[in-house]
């Protein structure tokens, strides 16, 4: 479901980037950049950092094999928005090594961690790092750092209903491969800029630390799964477990008992949050990194 505030909640700087990027671009702006630019103090700022080097920075992995390995994470969640839009960036970062029409065109080490990665993404109680025990270290550290963006950014789509409209595929993901996902950063100065040593480090402080609608506590226990009240604890649970079931119906219920869409946007980003560093952990963990 739409939250309002995602369309039009922005600050001025941000309103007036969107108006611009519509206008000459001639299509809306794509839902994942209206969320980013919505409060990015929250988490969008470390999510961006992380996510401009693990998708473009130095890697094991090609630009699109790591694309290949998102769209895999986004159809594993069942996000017709994130697999449709990886797909292409696939083809558009790729030099012709993965095909992302042809799971078999993926050369053996890509195969074997995609194989880990699903497993990281399904149960994290339940790794088996055995396909990868043969890969370097690094490499294994990179692939579950662009599981861990896609991961949260999946779960969020789903939540929020993200859509893609006319024109908004072929602008958007030109956009993205030309630009690294890197936004200017005049977008994003907003809050604490502390560097707490790593960028999932810096992602799970901003969500928990950052000025907020919610209380602390209730982040946190959406963060980690533990008890909040009803019925934002069965949301949340939903949040993390079955992102692409969540209906209008869920969010109309967290609005009748009483919650602004802040209150919404912030509990349903640390539940998403939540979820994908318990598997980023856990797989960092199996793999002995």
């Amino acid at each position: 479901m739409r939250l309002s505030i995602l369309d039009h909640g922005h600050r001025r700087r941000a309103k007036l980037f969107l108006g611009l990027t519509s206008k000459q671009s001639g299509v809306d702006s794509p839902d994942i950049v209206k969320m980013l630019l919505y409060r990015p103090g929250f988490f969008a700022q470390p999510l961006l950092e992380l996510t401009a080097d693990a998708m473009r920075g130095p890697s094991y992995w090609t630009a699109g094999e790591r694309e290949y390995l998102a769209m895999t994470t986004a159809r594993l969640h069942e996000c017709p928005f994130c697999a449709v839009t990886h797909a292409e960036l696939t083809r558009l970062a790729g030099t012709g090594e993965i095909d992302p029409d042809d799971a078999g065109s993926a050369r053996p080490e890509l195969a074997a961690v995609r194989t880990f990665l699903e497993s990281v993404s399904r149960d994290p109680g339940a790794i088996d790092a055995a396909t990868v025990a043969e890969l370097p270290r690094h490499a294994v550290a990179e692939a579950l750092r662009v599981n861990l963006v896609w991961n949260i950014v999946n779960r969020l789509a789903n939540a929020f209903g993200f859509v893609l409209r006319d024109g908004q595929l072929e602008t958007g993901t030109r956009s993205l491969h030309r630009f690294g996902y890197r936004f200017p950063g005049f977008l994003l100065r907003e809050g604490d800029r502390t560097d707490h040593g790593d960028a999932a480090r810096n992602l799970r402080h901003a969500v928990l630390e950052s000025p907020a609608t919610t209380d602390e506590n209730i982040r946190a226990a959406a963060l980690t799964g533990e008890e909040l009240p009803e019925p934002l604890h069965s949301y949340a649970a939903k949040v993390r477990d079955a992102s692409h079931r969540i209906t209008d119906a869920d969010m109309a219920e967290l609005k009748g008992a009483g919650y602004s869409e802040d209150e919404i946007f912030e509990v349903t980003v640390a539940a998403a949050v939540g979820a994908a560093l318990r598997g980023f952990d856990a797989g960092n963990r199996a793999a002995g990194i």
